[in-house]
């Protein structure tokens, strides 16, 4: 059986990849800051044997730690790391936002996905047979920037870094490294779209979204190919979301 961590598992994104996992008959640790919807996941994938629930905020040491030291315990190995975990800070003007925000993104999205990249190689190194593939959620802030964004740009700015450092650190472990940039999906966190979001030149207008589903299978399909070949970068979107348009 193959083992699979999700981060940020408890909804939206991290949720239905978490779910496509179990239907696929992975073993599935899911993290996340809320044990009431990390349980609730595992109760609706209806695998409780296959599923860990350790709940952690992955941008500390220790809670990261105790969460790899879990996998090893109960699984045994880990074949697949999904760094899904991200927040953003309130959307104001760069001038007015404050340290305290900009941290608490930063120890989130870069922190978080550095701190279990670094313990997933520990894992996949030692294990045999070793490797392993790591997907990071890169999002189309990798790319480019929504107004008043400027920490979560950076940090997904700085996640594609992470990528390119980890594929190549990883190769002598058999460790594949990839990213997913997703434009749009329909979570929660998406709702305020199909009713307005702010433009480019300052305008409110509705945006496509696409359903989140297809993140799930585009995830799965990442992480189901051997460990010889990669999908280093993937973009999948709303097709007709203000991505690839000028303005």
């Amino acid at each position: 059986m193959k083992v699979a961590l999700v981060t940020g598992a408890g909804t939206g994104i991290g949720k239905a990849v978490a779910l496509a996992f179990l239907e696929a008959g992975y073993g599935v640790a899911l993290t996340g800051r809320r044990k009431e919807a990390l349980d609730a996941v595992s109760k609706t994938g209806g695998a409780a044997d296959r599923t860990l629930v350790f709940p952690a905020d992955v941008g500390k040491p220790a809670g990261v730690e105790g969460l790899f030291k879990a996998i090893k315990d109960r699984f045994g190995r880990l074949d697949v790391l999904f760094n899904n975990a991200g927040m953003g800070a309130p959307a104001v003007p760069l001038e007015d936002l404050t340290y305290e925000q900009w941290q608490a993104v930063v120890d989130v999205n870069l922190t978080g996905a550095f701190l279990c990249t670094r313990e997933a190689f520990r894992i996949m190194k030692a294990q045999d047979p070793q490797g392993g593939r790591i997907i990071n959620n890169g999002s189309i802030s990798a790319h480019v920037p929504r107004p008043f964004s400027a920490p979560y740009t950076a940090t997904k700015h700085a996640i594609t870094g992470l990528t390119r450092s980890a594929a190549l650190d990883g190769r002598k472990y058999n460790i594949a490294c990839g990213q997913i940039d997703i434009g749009n999906a329909a979570t929660e966190m998406t709702d305020k779209m199909a009713a307005g979001i702010i433009q480019a030149d300052g305008s409110m207008a509705a945006e496509a979204r696409m359903d989140v589903k297809h993140v799930a299978t585009s995830v799965l399909h990442m992480a189901n190919l051997p460990l010889d070949a990669n999908v280093l970068f993937m973009t999948i979107m709303a097709t007709t979301m203000p991505f690839v348009g000028r303005g």
